[in-house]
């Protein structure tokens, strides 16, 4: 499953480990996905959402 956030799109993004030595070797740094229940259209369905869209308001928690 790919971890993308599914209100902004928010993705993993890619670069390098850098050694003392200065030798790169490849990683990735990946969101903060939580799976969260968002009321959507009246509904109640569970996404995975960035915790900076969680903090910021953008969803709508079913309570």
């Amino acid at each position: 499953m790919a971890k993308i956030c599914d209100i902004c799109g928010k993705k993993p993004v890619y670069g390098h480990n850098v050694s003392h030595s200065h030798k790169l070797t490849n990683r990735r740094w990946e969101p903060n996905l939580q799976k969260v229940k968002v009321v959507v259209d009246g509904k109640t369905q569970t996404l995975r959402v960035c915790t900076a869209c969680i903090r910021s308001g953008k969803v709508q928690k079913a309570v």
